[in-house]
């Protein structure tokens, strides 16, 4: 096999839309079929004041506008123009939390009431009140008025779909930052707007009339009874899903992903998030129509039965378990980076949790490998000066000097925890196994490359020296991160092994491969899965609570914690292969089962 080719493997039927189908009797209404439903609000149910919260980055002048043409007689008030706060006072209310930085703020603890003034919205509900006919009140914002609403709505968004629009020119809420570049914006985001408006979504959620999905264009928008969206999401935590994955280009990227989940053009794709609720879609089939909702909705508001007690009570509403893929087939090397220990992740960010790590290797070339860990004998000070010079333009920094390396192959799995220096190497296809906390990357060494965007990507030496671990040499790195393979079970047609994850990391990765039925338990604690090896099989249970599930090779699926007991198979052209998959929950949360 050539040095640049990576190992044999099946060719996937990888489903890059997958859907939660619900039960018949559910109705969604698209285009104009939407706004003539929520006229009919007015016309036909005599609703006189209709609030039309919007998550922020919604097209909320194409929504006014379809509302506007929808009820002639309306009379139609943009809640941010009335009442937000100037773009010059929340900047100055929120600025020391987004600081000057590229990448990095402070995690925001703000309420959406305090980037609106109080007294004009109180002014805003007196107008409501006293207006001569029905009113629509639109946009983030709009649930804060003082008044008895008769239809309550959320235009719901995407992240990925609102990072979408900003690269395309879509400043952040009330910000004039069109033309900043894309890292500023998801800062806003990460830190303060998305935050923000979780919390607020979290306040109004159980009143709400619909939900519209924003996501599409105005014209294609799709509007659901909110007890559909409930529905699905009680549906959703008593069965095996998985959410939508979206792929970007990156400087480093490869063609893996490309060729083997047959996605469009001829580019290279460097990430693929999987499996990261903050971010991806959830899909859900109402009759004929596909629903988009983030699925962060499910985490905020199923915690308990997507997570289970003992990790909702560790995590709160968060999805702690994060799966993606980093392509570097034909690609290069990612950045030589190291993530922020928790103590400092806490102090320094607001972030509760640090960004731990692995790489599960899919796929490998014969000469792949993966930086990992100090060499015996680094001198601290002597590697933090090469880098400060290669950063300054001086000679570029050898890597291999100071950076152990390690030949990565397809299966091998390296435990990453925070304070590790380390990188992929060229030549890989990495599960990125991980907690979800993703934007905390301490680069500090980007082989002297710029971004997709002409620009150097960002480098932060002083956070990677106040976090680098330099006990971790290449005695310390072989003993604990590389290859901790360890079988704990077997029975008729598979074997159950522990690859991870290092004691200081809070998930535990456990490596089924089976030609037979394997069964399993959630115990309590959401499982996250993914196929790694072997065309297709099938997710059941025992009793018939869920229907069957399908999956397909390098697919990541979610089992909640409310499932309890499940099976995988091999299923379809799986059957006859010896398939493999890995499963992560965290770690410490599982509840015995009796006998």
């Amino acid at each position: 096999m050539p040095a640049n080719a990576p190992a044999s493997g099946p060719t996937s039927t990888y489903d890059q839309a997958p859907v939660i189908r619900l039960a018949p009797g559910h109705q969604a209404w698209s285009g104009d079929a939407a706004w003539r439903r929520l006229a009919d609000e007015v016309r036909v149910r005599g609703a006189r004041v209709v609030l039309v919260d919007t998550y922020p980055g919604t097209d909320v002048a194409g929504v006014r506008a379809a509302l506007g043409a929808a009820l002639p007689g309306a009379t139609v008030v943009d809640v941010e123009d009335e009442a937000a706060l100037a773009p010059e006072q929340i900047e100055a209310l929120v600025g020391p939390d987004l600081t000057d930085d590229r990448v990095f703020g402070v995690m925001s603890h703000r309420r959406l009431r305090d980037l609106y003034d109080t007294g004009r919205l109180e002014a805003t509900a007196a107008r409501v009140r006293a207006a001569d006919g029905p009113v629509v009140v639109v946009g983030w914002g709009a649930a804060l008025l003082p008044v008895e609403p008769d239809c309550l709505v959320l235009a719901d968004l995407a992240r990925w779909e609102i990072q979408q629009r900003q690269r395309a020119g879509a400043p952040g809420w009330r910000a004039d930052d069109a033309d900043a570049d894309a890292l500023r914006k998801v800062k806003r985001g990460y830190f303060l707007e998305w935050r923000v408006a979780d919390r607020h979504k979290r306040e109004i959620f159980d009143a709400l009339d619909y939900v519209l999905d924003a996501n599409p264009p105005v014209d294609a928008m799709t509007l659901v009874e909110a007890e559909t969206v409930r529905a699905g999401l009680r549906q959703a935590v008593r069965q095996p899903f998985r959410v939508v994955p979206f792929f970007d280009p990156g400087v480093w990227g490869g063609h893996w992903m490309r060729d083997r989940f047959g996605l469009p053009g001829d580019g290279k794709y460097a990430w693929c998030f999987d499996c990261v609720p903050e971010e991806n879609s959830l899909l859900l089939q109402v009759g004929g129509t596909t629903v988009e909702l983030p699925a962060m909705d499910l985490v905020l508001m199923e915690p308990r039965d997507l997570l289970g007690e003992r990790t909702y009570a560790r995590f709160g509403a968060e999805f702690p378990i994060r799966f993606d893929f980093l392509d570097t087939v034909d690609g290069q090397n990612l950045s030589l980076q190291v993530h922020p220990l928790t103590d400092y992740i806490y102090r320094t960010f607001g972030m509760a949790y640090t960004q731990d790590e692995s790489y599960y290797l899919l796929d490998a070339t014969d000469d792949a490998v993966v930086y990992l860990g100090l060499r015996t004998g680094v001198d601290p000070d002597a590697m933090l000066e090469a880098l400060a010079a290669a950063e300054s333009g001086g000679p570029a920094f050898e890597a291999e000097d100071f950076v152990n390396t390690f030949p990565a192959r397809r299966h091998d799995h390296f435990l990453i925890p925070a304070g590790t220096v380390h990188a992929s190497g060229a030549g890989s296809m990495v599960l990125e196994i991980s907690a979800t906390p993703y934007l905390f990357t301490f680069k500090m060494w980007d082989w002297g490359r710029v971004g997709l965007d002409g620009r150097p990507r960002p480098i932060h030496l002083e956070h990677a020296a106040a976090n680098i671990q330099w006990s971790r040499d290449t005695a310390w790195t072989r003993e604990n991160l590389v290859g901790r393979v360890e079988q704990v079970a077997a029975g008729d047609g598979w074997v159950e092994e522990r690859t991870g994850l290092h004691e200081l990391e809070f998930i535990e990765v456990r490596r089924h491969w089976f030609t037979g039925t394997v069964r399993h338990d959630t115990r309590g604690t959401v499982d996250v899965l993914n196929l790694v090896q072997g065309d297709e099989a099938v997710v059941e249970s025992p009793d018939g609570s869920f229907e069957p599930f399908v999956v397909h090779y390098a697919e990541t699926f979610i089992v909640p914690a409310a499932v309890g007991a499940y099976t995988v198979r091999p299923h379809g052209p799986g059957v006859g292969q010896r398939l493999a998959t890995v499963k992560a929950s965290v770690r410490g949360t599982q509840v015995d089962r009796p006998a």
